[in-house]
């Protein structure tokens, strides 16, 4: 039977794939815990600050609101949004463009990030809204 690992705040690592305005540390992920199918991290935006425009691949992805509030973007065009405040969880179906938006003007946002696979899958793509 395996031993479980606990993982402090400064054991994270910044190693894994980064968006334009977007803090992720890694926390369950292979070259911390030797784990198979799952990849867990931090994540923070700066106050009055948006991401850019990114997608998980195949990836499933859960977030959960620790601090802030966020006004998140996806559709085909970013058009549609929904806004996720402290103890809200967030579903992300897999290859959807979004952009997450800092809703506040003065404190970062903070959340924990869960998804069904061990590779930190980021993809950065142009911003659709700017493609027209």
């Amino acid at each position: 039977m395996a031993d479980c690992i606990l993982i402090k705040p400064h054991q994270r690592t910044q190693n894994t794939a980064q968006t334009p305005n977007m803090i992720r540390q890694a926390g369950i992920a292979p070259e911390l815990v030797q784990n198979h199918g799952l990849w867990m991290g931090f994540v923070s935006t700066p106050a009055a600050l948006a991401s850019g425009a990114h997608h998980h691949g195949e990836a499933e992805s859960g977030i959960y609101i620790l601090k802030g509030a966020i006004r998140f973007y996806f559709g085909d065009m970013l058009q549609k949004s929904v806004v996720a405040e402290v103890g809200d969880f967030l579903y992300v179906p897999p290859s959807t463009v979004h952009i997450e938006e800092n809703l506040s003007k003065t404190e970062p946002v903070e959340f924990i990030v869960a998804r069904n696979g061990t590779q930190m899958m980021v993809v950065n793509v142009p911003d659709p809204r700017e493609m027209r």
